[in-house]
Parts: C-alpha cells; sequence; structure tokens
C-alpha cells in the first residue's frame, strides 16, 4: 500500500434514488448529484460512495444488475456519470462505486442464455444443481430474503442459486471465465476515473463446490450480521453457502488490477457470522483488500461494549487490519431512531455523530446523517422495498432509512424535486432541511463540518492508536495517541448528568466540539462532569 489515503478518511455515502431529482420523475439521479457536490465538498469528507446506478429491472432497487456497463435511464447516461467524476474531482474528492459481483439479476443476458440450456456459452457462469431425488432442492441452503436460496428453472430443469431474491442468480466465480468477466467489468470503470469499489455482499463470492448443508444454528448463538430476527436464516449456521476460501483468491486478482491504477482502493461489505474474522481474512496483513465495512456497529441496540470489543478486535495479534465503520447506511433503521426510539432529541444524534467521527478507522458517514435524520415510518401502501414486504409488519423493511434528502423547508417536496418523489417525505426532515441548518450556527450540519474538520486536522483522530479508559451503559471514554499528541474523547448518550473518573494530565478541551462537559478536581485526581448529551473532546498535557 504505497498511498493510503482511505486510512482514517470519511467517507459520504449517497443514495442517488434520493439524493436530488432533476429530470422531474421523482427519483434522484446523477446530475443530482453533481449538482450538489459543492454541499457534500463543504462537508469536508474525503471520498463518496454512490450505490448503484446501473440499469437494472429494479427489483431490488439497483443491487440486481442487468448491465454493468449501462447507466439506468431512471439515472441518467454514461456522459452524466463522466461529469460527475469532473465535479467530484474538482472539488478534491473521490468517487467509490458500488460494484455487485455475486449475483446478476435475472434479466442480464448471460443468465437469459444460461438457463435455456446446459451446453450453451454461459451454461456455468451461474450456480446449477440438480434436484434431490424427492424433487426437492438440492441441499438446506436460506435466502437472506427469506425461504430456499434455490429457484426451480423448467428450461433446464435445475435450481439455481439466490442468496437474495430469485431474480438475483448467484454467478459461479469458481468458473476462470466469470472471473474474468468480472474483472473486465470493473476496469470499464476504472478506466472512467473511478477511485475505488464498495465490493457488495464481498463474502457471498463463492459457494462450497460439494453443496453440503448448512448445521443448524446452536440455541442462543447470535444471528448473523445483518440478518433480522424472525428471519429463518437464522436458524443456520452459514459454514458451507458463502465465506469460501477462493473468495480471496479472486479479490487477490481483482486487487492486482486495480494496482494498476493510482490509489484505487477496495472496501468489503460483509455480513457473516463472524463478521470481523471473515473482514481480517479479506482485509487483514498481506490481504487484498484495504479495509472492511462491519455491520458490528448497526445493530438494533446502542451497546457501548460491544462498541469496545469491535474496535478493540482489530488490534488483537492475528486481526491487525484496518477497519471501517458505519452506524448508518441503506440497509438499516437511521441510528438516532435505532439507538434513541422516535422521540430522540437532536443532541443524541449529535452525540452520536461526534462519537462516530471519534472512532479509529475509516467512517462511512450516510447521506442525512449529518443533519440528524431520524427514520420515517412509511405507511404500508407506500412501502416498496420487497425486503419489507415479505416480512411486514415485523421488520417494515429499508424504505424508512432511503427517504429523500430534503434540501429546503419553502415547499412541500423539499427541492428534492417538483414532482411526488418516490418515498414520502416527512414534515419533520423537511424542517430539518439544509437551507435551515445552514442559516443556524448551532445546527447539527455545522457541528457535522466542524467534527470532520477536526478529525482531518489531527493526527491522532484520524490515525492513531485507541485506548477505551471508562465504558458504562450510556457513556464512553477513551485516549487517541499518535507520535506527538493525545487526546480525550468522552461522550455522555443518557439524558441525565454523568461523571466519568479521570487520572491523567491536565486537559485543554477542543471549544469547537465540546459541548456541556467541564473537568473538575485535582490534575491526576478528578472526573470528567458530562451534562445530558455532553460531549468531550481535550488535549491531554504531556
Amino acid at each position: 500500500m504505497s498511498n493510503d489515503w482511505w486510512r482514517g478518511a470519511v467517507f459520504y455515502q449517497i443514495y442517488p434514488r434520493s439524493f436530488q431529482d432533476t429530470n422531474h420523475d421523482g427519483i434522484g439521479d446523477l446530475p443530482g448529484i453533481a449538482q450538489r457536490m459543492s454541499y457534500v465538498a463543504r462537508l469536508g469528507v474525503d471520498a463518496i460512495w454512490i450505490s448503484p446506478f446501473f440499469k437494472s429491472p429494479m427489483r431490488d432497487y439497483g443491487y440486481d444488475v442487468e448491465d454493468y456497463r449501462a447507466v439506468d435511464p431512471l439515472f441518467g447516461t454514461l456522459a452524466d456519470f463522466d461529469e460527475l467524476v469532473r465535479a467530484a474531482h474538482r472539488q478534491g474528492l473521490r468517487v467509490l462505486v458500488d460494484m455487485v459481483l455475486s449475483h446478476t439479476s435475472d434479466h442480464h443476458a448471460w443468465f437469459e442464455e444460461s438457463r435455456r440450456g446446459r451446453d450453451n456459452d454461459h451454461a456455468d457462469w451461474y450456480v446449477w444443481a440438480d434436484a434431490r431425488p424427492d424433487g426437492t432442492p438440492p441441499n438446506n441452503w436460506l435466502s437472506m430474503f427469506g425461504g430456499m436460496a434455490w429457484t426451480w428453472d423448467p428450461r433446464r430443469e435445475q435450481y439455481y442459486l439466490h442468496n437474495f431474491l430469485p431474480c438475483q442468480p448467484d454467478l459461479n466465480l469458481h468458473n476462470r471465465a466469470v472471473q474474468d468477466a468480472m474483472l473486465a467489468e470493473c476496469q470499464f470503470w476504472l478506466d472512467r476515473g473511478v477511485d475505488g469499489f464498495r465490493l457488495d455482499a464481498c463474502n457471498f463470492l463463492t459457494h462450497d463446490r460439494q453443496l453440503r448443508d448448512n448445521p443448524p444454528r446452536p440455541k442462543g448463538h447470535p444471528p448473523t450480521d445483518a440478518v433480522k430476527p424472525g428471519n429463518p436464516y437464522n436458524f443456520q449456521m452459514h459454514q458451507y453457502d458463502k465465506s469460501q476460501p477462493e473468495t480471496v483468491d479472486f479479490l487477490r486478482r481483482l486487487r492486482e488490477l486495480t494496482d494498476k491504477y493510482n490509489d484505487v482502493v477496495l472496501v468489503a461489505e460483509v455480513a457473516d457470522d463472524d463478521s470481523i474474522a471473515r473482514i481480517g481474512e479479506y482485509a487483514g496483513p498481506d490481504a487484498p483488500l484495504h479495509t472492511g465495512y462491519s455491520f458490528a456497529l448497526l445493530g438494533d441496540e446502542l451497546d457501548l461494549h460491544v462498541l469496545r470489543e469491535s474496535l478493540e478486535a482489530f488490534m488483537d495479534d492475528d486481526r491487525q487490519c484496518w477497519p471501517a465503520w458505519a452506524f448508518s447506511n441503506h440497509d438499516v433503521v437511521r441510528v438516532v431512531t435505532r439507538w434513541g426510539g422516535p422521540q430522540a432529541p437532536e443532541a443524541f444524534a449529535r452525540a452520536l455523530l461526534f462519537l462516530l467521527l471519534s472512532l479509529r478507522g475509516t467512517v462511512f458517514l450516510y447521506q442525512g446523517e449529518e443533519l440528524g435524520l431520524g427514520e420515517v415510518d412509511v405507511p404500508y401502501g407506500s412501502i416498496v422495498d420487497p425486503y419489507g414486504l415479505a416480512f411486514y409488519p415485523e421488520f417494515k423493511g429499508r424504505d424508512g432509512c432511503r427517504t429523500p434528502m430534503p434540501w429546503s423547508d419553502t415547499d412541500p417536496l423539499a427541492h428534492f424535486s417538483d414532482t411526488d418523489p418516490w418515498l414520502p417525505i416527512p414534515n419533520d426532515h423537511i424542517a430539518r432541511c439544509v437551507a435551515a441548518q445552514e442559516s443556524n450556527g448551532g445546527s447539527m450540519l455545522h457541528f457535522a463540518r466542524r467534527m470532520i474538520a477536526l478529525r482531518k486536522a489531527r493526527p491522532a483522530l484520524r490515525r492513531g492508536r485507541i485506548e477505551f479508559q471508562q465504558v458504562e451503559e450510556r457513556q464512553v471514554s477513551f485516549l487517541r495517541r499518535s507520535d506527538d499528541e493525545t487526546l480525550l474523547v468522552a461522550v455522555n448518550l443518557a439524558g441525565e448528568e454523568a461523571r466519568l473518573p479521570w487520572q491523567g494530565g491536565a486537559l485543554r478541551p477542543l471549544a469547537d466540539v465540546t459541548v456541556g462537559a467541564e473537568v473538575v478536581g485535582p490534575v491526576g485526581d478528578g472526573e470528567i462532569v458530562l451534562a445530558p448529551y455532553g460531549l468531550l473532546a481535550a488535549e491531554v498535557a504531556a
């Protein structure tokens, strides 16, 4: 790794359907992202990650790819993408594309040919298997979206594998020709100037060649990361349907390709029975990827002990790799609501943002997180997410975190579009819009900019070591150390005052981001007093 710009960087995730509409159809598009690039640059982030915009039937909203080299007309054209990249680079921002390499849409030309028979050029490009003697699927593998991971195709008289929706057949990356094809798809975008890839469902790239049954999950064993309670997927340990050793071999080929370009970064999305172990395999010492995007901090409950364990896992002797963290993304309930409930105050959202941007690792910030947006309760009649429709009402799906970005409070559509948007924009989001927060120096938006600037300016925050001091149910403090400085970070995520012991040196609070905190008592034997949702970032005297 000759250039590690990504280490400690802040990436801003853009969900293109919901960022900015410019072609008057209620759906965001690539020109809309380019139009708002100066806003993103003003946040101070280092790069953007754009969720899929490829040509697609949109049954899983772009994660079912029909043509990797075409922009879906909903989002614009290849020329629009090229202009987006130029606009980002002019602002000093790098661009990551979301590459879906484990599966395609069933509308993809490769699959349409593959399903016609067993003797064509693409016959072995997907995972096909004969039925058992009684006609049932070849094994017990389950889909993350519910039900069996196998669908019968009468033309081939075989089952095909789909770890997600039936319209998302799994590619057979054991086939070298398939690997070559996927590398060529990546090269197409590298040649257009992208700066890296977020690798969707990275540990799903290969499967057990023998198609062995997964064993049952022991009673009381934690569920698979990112899988909601009530989903039968949690009945199994996913030993054979994903996370096979051949995945690393393909990722090494991908790294060989990207190393031919300047400063390209590869980020894995991993959802597994032990995601942190898998990230160590893919992005640890001598591994092919740069970092891994973990679901460890995307769980339903706020647990600061889990946060500590997750960060310290990457300092284990066997897992000395650089982690990536997020509190929100397009697949989970927004963190303010998930951890604070529907009535969580803005001060709680601010404290979460402060905590995230203080952690050791690369940070992924989801659009709207800088505004303190909470989850939207989308009514059943407006739900479009197939995951939510399958598990409603126990799980309402992912629409509530995907609603459009609110830019202005001068019209009911928040200047996202001039026609009805694809998902509703609630009034409380409009009240938290960009325009309203721009005019308020004490807003979440201004705090986010200050905090990102602090992270970039302070080596200890961007790349320094982390040493946890105090971890309580709703309070946490830790040191961030570099060769030249030591900073203390303390956060109160409760609505009551808290006191944390401090036996270190004298503290000099950083006024731009310290809120509701003071140090009392003598140096070396005092305590930190944190108001409700209080925050402290302070230099520690040598």
